[in-house]
């Protein structure tokens, strides 16, 4: 039998064997290839430990896949680092169809691919580029997908291979992917998985019996199923390990091996026999992941090794040379790595170097010359920070970071090497590898740092222990290195101060008592900032007077700083600019706030910036759902929560709260205001929790629910640090409290109100104010009270406010006697309410016109013929005139996607074309506001 039929062979009972037991998973996986000719598309997550038998299922899926494409990718652990490797993979037979992509998604996908040469590509367009591409190329046939070793995939292309996953629908495309179960892959959360778990103990048996001839011993038998756990690949390389003769002596592995050092052991036992130079040819290809065989000949060729010495490779089981160069397991490479002496592996590395063409790959050159080295190296050190900032301009933060850590290894002189292990320490940060971030700064803390660098180091910890826990052990740190900074870095101890005050501010009632408060003398007592000054030193002297001066006298400093913000400088926003909307905040200017997220939020889009993206698209959520635009609000929620899915990132449901208690509905709402305060206290984030409680008192005054929504409201104010805190609450308890009879409470909260509205003297202040005042007053002062806040909220955006005006004004009607007068106020502010969608506030309108005595059917508020917010969004973009590729291309969707979702549409307003469209959501909306 040749080498070839040998390989073969022992590939078939594998894969015959390991499907032992896997009726449930086969046949799962036979409806996702049988759904998929009939159009629709799947992603499932193949998981179990190592040897379970994932690869062999995704072998069964290639030889039923009858009538389909197959286009196959794999992890590899030593290409973790180099982003978008993975993705190439999977891209390369489709590569040559990037002009039919739209120019936008066309130079971001090969930017990423390094094709093109650009600025740093946007994530969301890359992964849309990849979700058309697979979609175009799915039009004929279906398009099978396979990716092994999904957990050794480079961070950028799980996130983009994540994110095309979840927006499969109808294009005819399936995504395999097999990870490991002991290994997170975040990027795939929330797909559907398909656990791959031992085998019985019969089935294990029968596996065993299959792989080894003639008769075993019954004590052996019994040893290595008891070792082998049901692992597949354990049973079968530990069978073909031994002769008969040697497995009648007995199973020699340690008892205390885990499964993973059982296989180990077995692929090394099957390496030692092989002649040196197959070894070495093995160990070329096993430092070099792509598998290219004519790079791998090239480099064994600098040791004199021939093309003859991989036939004893090949036939050892342990490789494949073919188009590729393949190991039978991911566990043969590593054995195959490890077992080597180091000075042979630096070698090897240094060869794949002198091989690899800097001009066509340089970073993986300055990879293999960085595991060449035997000592510091300062060429290479600079070459790989070289490669960082290549990596970085491509997005590839992991990379960049791993690339600048490997250059701190490098570097001899003990300056530079604290600098470079503070900047490596920094990237790290910025790409979420906690861990490398510890480390690093030990690194660098080793060496004597001038005060510059140690207030640096103490800056980056504080920002560490913000982003692990947002509480008030990193606005202490951020304090601490900010008073460092102030002798030598007067402007990055500003942006010190600025970040430990809004860490302070999440923190809250739950932080440390006295802290923000400190924070701001500190930045009192610096110098003041010049004529000219940077836009968040104006924001930061602002939130430090609110705090020690009052807002009399802050809103003159706010108001500036909140114009100032308007034009931030780029690099600022991406770094700092995650509090540039609280001065309009603070001044209450919901317009303001909005300006300025949308555009950061832009600006994060073109950036790649996307782990910060859902606080912005959070903090805009919220504009348009106090702005009374519930759907916009809705897909600013639902385009945050696709974000954070695709990053990672875990965002508290700010917008989402605020939506739901405006709209009313109890269940849902209390649901998850709860939810929202246990998980923000059990973070310690009081500021969140405040931000909850703040929405049950809104829900609570629509429900009438008067004493809960007092009591909510009064629980803010108790726990407030600040008035930045609790401001926006003192309108609901002013109303809760004068509806509970409370009037001392309610008079009370309008002084508070009063302190800050008048101030700023906008017509949203004076409005809520003149609104507040009136509920607290008598006879014409009242009247005159509810007309003035009617007429200036009427000036405003903030519908939801006027609607609620003209309740309260007809409710005081009615118990003066004036019920004429006052079913018009109430009509109004019922059509208002219907046609927003606050449900708990429409209800309590309709009770106070029933006991004007005017009858009023009951009706709930609802959505456009029952669109979901994406296909809202979708119709509306196709009624404006944008083609499907435009729709997919601005919602991160493929064009078939689009399709089908504009085909629901169709039937649900019951159109047939898109001229109909615009009357079409135009008669839904009156429908939902009669």
């Amino acid at each position: 039998m040749t080498a070839a039929s040998s390989i073969k062979s022992a590939t078939t009972v594998a894969s015959l064997v390991a499907l032992v037991d896997r009726g449930v998973e086969c046949a799962r996986l036979d409806q996702v290839l049988a759904d998929a000719r009939t159009g629709a598309s799947a992603a499932v997550v193949l998981r179990g430990e190592a040897g379970v038998g994932k690869s062999a299922l995704l072998e069964h899926l290639l030889t039923h896949a009858a009538g389909c494409q197959v286009v196959r990718a794999a992890g590899v652990e030593s290409e973790m680092e180099l982003p978008f490797a993975a993705l190439h993979q999977l891209c390369l037979p489709f590569l040559d169809e990037l002009g039919r992509l739209p120019g936008p998604q066309r130079d971001a996908l090969g930017t990423a691919l390094g094709r093109a040469t650009g600025p740093a590509p946007d994530r969301f367009l890359v992964g849309v580029a990849v979700l058309s591409l697979l979609s175009d190329n799915a039009e004929t046939q279906p398009l099978v997908c396979l990716v092994d070793d999904a957990h050794w995939l480079d961070r950028a292309s799980a996130q983009v291979l994540g994110f095309v996953a979840r927006r499969l629908a109808a294009e005819s495309v399936v995504l395999i992917f097999a990870a490991r179960a002991s290994v997170d892959t975040p990027d795939f959360a929330g797909l559907p998985e398909l656990t791959i778990g031992p085998l019985l103990d019969s089935d294990a048996r029968a596996v065993l019996e299959s792989a080894i001839p003639g008769k075993l011993d019954e004590s052996v038998r019994d040893r290595i199923l008891a070792e082998a756990h049901g692992n597949p690949l354990a049973l079968l390389e530990l069978a073909r390990a031994w002769t008969p003769m040697a497995l009648a002596g007995g199973f020699g592995l340690p008892d205390n091996a885990s499964v993973s050092d059982k296989v180990e052991e077995i692929f090394r036992r099957q390496l030692t026999p092989l002649p040196d130079d197959s070894r070495r040819l093995l160990l070329v290809a096993a430092a070099e992941p792509v598998g290219d065989p004519a790079l791998i000949l090239a480099a064994a060729a600098r040791f004199g090794i021939s093309a003859e010495a991989a036939e004893p490779a090949t036939a050892s089981g342990l490789i494949d040379i073919g188009t590729k160069v393949r190991f039978r397991h991911p566990l043969a490479r590593s054995v195959v790595y490890r077992e080597a002496p180091l000075s042979l592996r630096r070698a090897v590395h240094g060869a794949l170097a002198a091989v690899t063409d800097p001009k066509v790959d340089p970073d993986r050159r300055a990879w293999h010359l960085a595991a060449s080295a035997s000592g510091p190296d300062e060429g290479i050190a600079a070459e790989l920070e070289r490669s960082a900032t290549r990596a970085r301009a491509r997005g590839g933060l992991a990379a960049a970071a791993a690339f600048l850590e490997r250059a701190v290894a490098l570097t001899d002189d003990p300056a530079r090497r604290a600098e470079r292990a503070l900047v490596a320490a920094q990237a790290s940060f910025q790409a979420g590898a906690f861990d490398a971030v510890e480390r690093l700064l030990a690194t660098a803390e080793a060496y004597p740092l001038d005060e510059s660098q140690g207030a640096r180091a103490g800056l980056l910890r504080g920002h560490l222990a913000l982003v692990l826990n947002y509480g008030s052990d990193g606005a202490r740190l951020l304090l601490q290195a900010a008073r460092r900074l102030e002798r030598f870095d007067l402007v990055l101890a500003r942006r010190a101060y600025l970040t430990a005050w809004g860490a302070a501010v999440i923190a809250g009632y739950l932080g440390e008592a006295g802290l923000l408060l400190e924070i701001c003398r500190a930045v009192r007592a610096l110098p003041p900032p010049q004529a000219d000054a940077h836009p968040l030193d104006l924001v930061l002297d602002g939130l430090a007077l609110l705090t020690t001066d009052g807002r009399a006298v802050a809103t003159p400093a706010l108001q500036r700083a909140a114009k100032a913000v308007a034009e931030m400088p780029v690099e600022d926003v991406l770094r700092w600019g995650w509090l540039a909307g609280a001065p309009s905040a603070a001044t209450w200017d919901p317009d303001g706030v909005s300006a300025v997220n949308v555009r950061q939020a832009q600006l994060l889009r073109d950036a790649g910036a996307l782990a910060e993206l859902p606080l912005h698209l959070n903090a805009l959520g919220g504009v348009y759902a106090l702005n009374g635009d519930f759907e916009g609000a809705s897909l600013l929620i639902a385009e945050s929560d696709r974000v954070a899915a695709a990053t990672g990132s875990q965002v508290p449901p700010f917008a989402e709260v605020t939506l739901r208690a405006r709209q009313g509905r109890e269940p849902e709402a209390s649901a998850l205001i709860e939810a929202a305060i246990k998980q923000a206290v059990a973070a310690g984030q009081g500021g969140a929790a405040m931000s909850a409680q703040f929405a049950a008192a809104v829900l609570y005054n629509g429900l009438a629910r008067y004493e809960r929504a007092a009591s909510a409201a009064s629980q803010v104010i108790a726990k407030a640090l600040d008035p930045w805190n609790y401001v926006f609450v003192l309108p609901e308890l002013v109303e809760a409290a004068a509806r509970a009879g409370d009037i001392e409470l309610a008079r009370d909260a309008l002084e508070r109100l009063a302190e800050t509205t008048q101030p700023v003297g906008t017509d949203y202040a004076l409005g809520i104010e003149a609104r507040s005042r009136a509920l607290v007053s008598e006879g014409v002062t009242a009247e005159r009270l509810y007309r003035e806040a009617v007429d200036r909220l009427s000036r405003t955006d903030v519908r939801p406010e006027l609607a609620r005006a003209h309740l309260l004004y007809g409710e005081w009607l009615r118990r003066e006697g004036r019920r004429v007068d006052a079913r018009d106020q109430l009509r109004i502010a019922h059509d208002m309410f219907l046609a927003i969608g606050m449900e708990a506030f429409g209800e309590r309108t309709r009770r106070e016109l029933l006991a004007t005595g005017e009858r009023v059917r009951k009706r709930s508020v609802e959505t456009q013929d029952q669109l979901t917010p994406q296909e809202t969004q979708i119709a509306r973009l196709a009624s404006d005139g944008h083609t499907n590729p435009e729709i997919g291309a601005q919602l991160f969707l493929s064009r078939r996607t689009v399709e089908w979702h504009l085909r629901k549409v169709f039937d649900k307003l019951d159109v047939r074309s898109r001229r109909e469209l615009p009357e079409a959501l135009r008669r839904a909306t009156r429908t939902a506001s009669r």
